[in-house]
């Protein structure tokens, strides 16, 4: 394969995992794409600690002679998209991968909490699921890594629209939130607020009552005492 001037590599990590060479879909061996990956997510990393990491129940000559054996691999096939130090591995830095695009984007909104942000970076945040239906160690603890990342997003979101008299776009960002993880009050908290603002107290309740429902079914326990202020003079007793 040969990499012509003006196409790059795109990693894409969130939803699936795709390699693609401008609008070319590669196929890649499942051995390749958890390499891939990995650096996609951690970034230059030793040889010896990727050979642990991937392979954990091989021997260490194993597992070093599978990482050497996926490196080739991957140089072999797909040019200039690993970079190959003596001791370490990284991917070019040319590569482009959507994680890392994503993560730019979370830290640019706590920078400048009064930029715009567009609809689309919304909705994105919402569904950016981390290589769904993988189970290793590493990247379950990855995925629950960017979880957070993304629940701490939409919340800060939630709030800056809340400040700035935005209560629609504060709905969408706290209903985000709380699909991510339908049990955490910060998220309903917020979403209750979005919708008084917005002047839906029917919608206020609703989203109380779903919730205190959820809450009550699968963990025995009520609202905090704050967020139930929220609604207290619009519900019965």
């Amino acid at each position: 394969m040969t990499v012509t001037l003006g196409q790059e590599w795109h990693l894409s990590l969130l939803g699936a995992w795709r390699l693609q060479l401008g609008s070319a879909a590669m196929t890649v061996a499942s051995r390749e794409q958890r390499l891939l990956a990995c650096l996609g997510l951690l970034g230059c990393r030793h040889r010896s600690f990727l050979a642990g990491l991937l392979w954990p129940k091989s021997s260490e000559s194993q597992a070093a002679g599978n990482l050497r054996t996926s490196v080739w691999c991957i140089s072999h096939n797909f040019p200039q998209l690993l970079h190959t130090g003596a001791d370490t591995l990284e991917l070019e830095d040319s590569v482009r991968v959507d994680v890392r695009a994503l993560q730019r984007q979370v830290a640019a909104i706590h920078a400048e909490p009064q930029a715009h942000v567009p609809d689309s970076f919304l909705e994105s945040l919402g569904r950016a699921d981390l290589l769904p239906g993988w189970y290793d160690d590493w990247v379950v603890f990855e995925q629950e890594r960017l979880r957070q990342l993304r629940l701490g997003a939409l919340e800060l979101l939630a709030r800056q629209q809340l400040a700035a008299g935005e209560p629609e776009r504060a709905v969408a960002a706290a209903l985000a939130a709380a699909s991510i993880e339908p049990l955490r009050e910060s998220a309903h908290l917020l979403l209750v607020q979005a919708h008084l603002a917005a002047g839906n107290r029917a919608a206020a309740v609703r989203a109380y009552s779903m919730f205190s429902s959820r809450l009550c079914h699968e963990l025995g326990v009520p609202p905090s005492a704050q967020l139930s202020a929220l609604v207290s003079e619009f519900v019965q007793p």
